[in-house]
């Protein structure tokens, strides 16, 4: 699996796990703070597309994983 697929799926995994969890029709509900990690993953691939910078691609790329082409807006 590439970098970029990585990303693209530990965000989606992040989104939709934080919305189970904080939104009350859910039957995971727990709380309605989990909605802030869910506006955190959101903000954080919004500034990744100005920045060129994300935090997930740095780790990935440590750790070995190779690109496919461009990650988080790169």
């Amino acid at each position: 699996m590439s970098l970029e697929n990585i990303i693209r799926a530990f965000a989606g995994t992040v989104i939709l796990l934080s919305l189970a969890l904080g939104v009350a029709a859910s039957p995971l509900f727990h709380s309605p703070n989990w909605l802030w990690l869910t506006a955190f993953v959101g903000f954080n691939l919004l500034q990744s597309s100005f920045t060129r910078l994300c935090p997930l691609e740095s780790i990935l790329r440590r750790l070995g994983v190779k690109s496919a082409g461009s990650a988080c807006g790169v």
